[in-house]
């Protein structure tokens, strides 16, 4: 086992962390819709999320890798079929070629091995899908109902729920979204013909999964490996891959300062990683790259928490903080909201929580950051109302406001 205990080392290994998650290079993956295509290729995944503050996640974890990136362009993968959606940890957008082990979980749910409603409408989902074979594509609201009430927004009325679980046990797919509401479809006139839709077994499931996880972030802790994953039985087969891998030597193992021990390709410290530069990324809180805060925690030493919900009175940083990664190192947060009405991106509060950089440069950074920020949000103008330490708000301010005399801040959506 590697420990890694000199500073230079450490950072060494965050480099190669961010590498293999695309956030060193300019664009790593290429540009426009061929570079998205790549990107979640190469990620595995991109979570989905409802939060609108700022541009929905699974457009902003594109938008942070891939130059040139609408929001139109991962609808357009959908419905070319290269993206499916499915559960991953989470809702995701999920790349086409690995449809296949989407099926464990879908077999598990539709054979009462684990649940997603514990109440099951059978004859209602029979019902749906008879007519959705008939009638073709439907969305939820296209339902009648008998519910007469709605304790809230989790009380899905019954054809939400029940196309819900056909989706998840496999019968449905979503073939397209208006807005953002989902429209679903029979599997069989959804997947693509070349798609391949064999069962993978335990250990081929384990392998991918590995290899997934190792692409994707470079290293990973066991635990991360198979990140809410709750299946027992796959989580035994991850482990017995890792220790097989581990002792013919295509595996090592490195442990950081936390006490974390984080497993790898070996040899990849040698490898070469791409040298940092002062480019600023903001980041969503969903991104791949924060998404596991024990990991985060470990080997950046950034305690991050999205505080969407956590009520407003013990929040510490604002409702939907979102990470600024600066030089290999995740040096603060902004809380921010984009009023698309008037196109103008609120900033409502920026930390700034490490202060070894030099200060000038930072800024510069930051106010390029926050430009091509509004560019993503359509939002032409910006402002800065709250900033920590203090006495970074009036260059902060006067940054942003000399970007947005020179009209920086594009507005073409």
């Amino acid at each position: 086992m590697i420990e890694i205990k000199r500073p230079q080392d450490l950072a060494r290994l965050r480099r190669l962390a961010l590498a293999a998650q695309g956030l060193l290079q300019a664009q790593p993956y290429g540009r426009g819709l061929a570079g998205a295509r790549k990107a979640i290729n190469h990620l595995g995944y991109v979570q989905i999320d409802t939060i609108s503050v700022v541009e929905r996640a699974h457009h902003h974890v594109f938008h942070a890798r891939v130059p040139n990136f609408r929001p139109d362009m991962t609808h357009q993968m959908l419905l070319d079929g290269d993206i499916f959606e499915y559960w991953t940890h989470a809702a995701a957008f999920i790349p086409i070629e690995d449809f296949r082990f989407s099926l464990p979980y879908k077999h598990a749910i539709k054979c009462g091995q684990t649940h997603w409603y514990k109440e099951r409408d059978s004859k209602l989902m029979t019902e749906l899908l008879a007519r959705i074979r008939a009638e073709g594509p439907i969305r939820s609201r296209d339902v009648d109902t008998n519910s007469s009430k709605r304790a809230g927004w989790w009380d899905w009325k019954p054809a939400k729920k029940a196309l819900e679980q056909l989706y998840m046990e496999g019968d449905l797919m979503v073939s397209s979204r208006e807005g953002f509401q989902k429209i679903y479809d029979l599997t069989e006139r959804v997947l693509p013909s070349h798609v391949n839709t064999q069962m993978p077994d335990m250990a081929e499931f384990a392998a991918h999964l590995l290899d997934r996880q190792l692409r994707g972030h470079g290293l990973m802790s066991m635990k991360g490996l198979t990140y809410l994953r709750r299946s027992t039985d796959l989580r035994k087969a991850v482990k017995d891959l890792v220790q097989e891998k581990l002792a013919m030597g295509e595996l090592e193992q490195v442990k950081v300062s936390s006490g974390e021990v984080f497993v790898m390709d070996a040899g990849a410290l040698e490898h070469p990683v791409p040298r940092l530069n002062q480019r600023m990324l903001i980041l969503s809180p969903f991104d791949n790259a924060v998404i596991q805060r024990d990991r985060l925690k470990s080997l950046f030493d950034y305690d991050y928490q999205i505080e969407c919900y956590v009520p407003a009175a013990k929040r510490k940083y604002g409702y939907f903080c979102l990470p600024l990664l600066y030089r290999g190192e995740f040096i603060g947060r902004m809380d921010c909201k984009a009023h698309r009405k008037i196109s103008h991106l609120e900033i409502k509060s920026l930390h700034i929580e490490n202060h070894s950089f030099d200060e000038e440069l930072l800024i510069a950074a930051f106010a390029a950051a926050v430009a091509q920020f509004c560019h993503f949000q359509a939002c032409g103008t910006v402002s800065l109302t709250q900033a920590h330490p203090k006495q970074l708000a009036l260059p902060l301010q006067s940054a942003l406001k000399a970007l947005e005399d020179k009209q920086e801040f594009a507005t073409d959506r």
